[in-house]
């Protein structure tokens, strides 16, 4: 019991931190913000331009996320771990992914919010990738999922940072965990597997760009 108790404690101390970091980000992006604007009206728009121009260029050239090599392996947790590249390009094309939900690969350049928000539509697959390169941890469900642990799921999700969720009709089980590189299945709301989850990938050692934003992007 008391490992149990140190645990939970231990990873609310965990999320506190977090969002804690999460608001110094926000204060700091704001500050970003009016800087870039003193720069633009010093006349550097030409070269702004030219950067986004560049971007625009490259999503022209959207590619599978491991390029046709790789492949899931199940570890002894259940957890699937993908053992191949994800490559992290940014695109502004559909790209096709080799699971469903994807788990890691090229992606839109704006991600999914991802401070605890709950969709309840389908997301575009390109901006939740890139929240999941920022560490956050995507819960999905599709129309065989019950909904008790559905709201529980959204429920949980709502008070942790670098979570979001949203339904995915066309996944195989009913609810399913990704991070970046990484998912499983759960039989619910209460299996202690999504505990498990949430502790070892929000903002865990996978996390290709750790601290990164899961605000000021996309929200439905």
């Amino acid at each position: 019991m008391g490992s149990a108790n140190q645990s939970s404690t231990g990873r609310k101390a965990r999320i506190e931190e977090m969002r804690r970091a999460e608001q110094a980000r926000e204060r700091r992006n704001r500050i970003l913000v009016v800087l870039a604007g003193v720069v633009v009206a010093g006349g550097l728009v030409a070269g702004g331009v030219v950067l986004v121009r560049s971007q625009s260029d490259g999503g022209d050239t959207a590619a599978s996320d491991s390029s046709g090599k790789g492949r899931f392996v199940t570890g002894k947790d259940g957890v699937k771990t993908w053992q191949g590249k994800l490559s992290r390009n940014h695109v502004a094309k559909a790209v096709k992914y080799a699971s469903q939900p994807p788990v890691g690969g090229d992606h839109n350049q704006v991600w999914m919010n991802c401070n605890g928000d709950v969709y309840t539509k389908e997301l575009n697959n390109t901006n939740a990738v890139h929240s999941l390169e920022h560490g956050a941890v995507w819960v999905t469900y599709n129309a065989d999922a019950e909904k008790a642990d559905v709201d529980a799921l959204a429920a949980k999700v709502k008070k942790t940072p670098y979570t979001l969720m949203s339904p995915v009709d066309d996944q195989k089980d009913p609810i399913m965990l990704s991070a970046w590189g990484h998912q499983r299945t759960v039989t619910g709301a209460s299996d202690p597997d999504v505990d498990s989850f949430f502790e070892k990938f929000v903002q865990g050692e996978q996390t290709p760009e750790p601290g990164a934003a899961c605000t000021n992007g996309l929200s439905q």
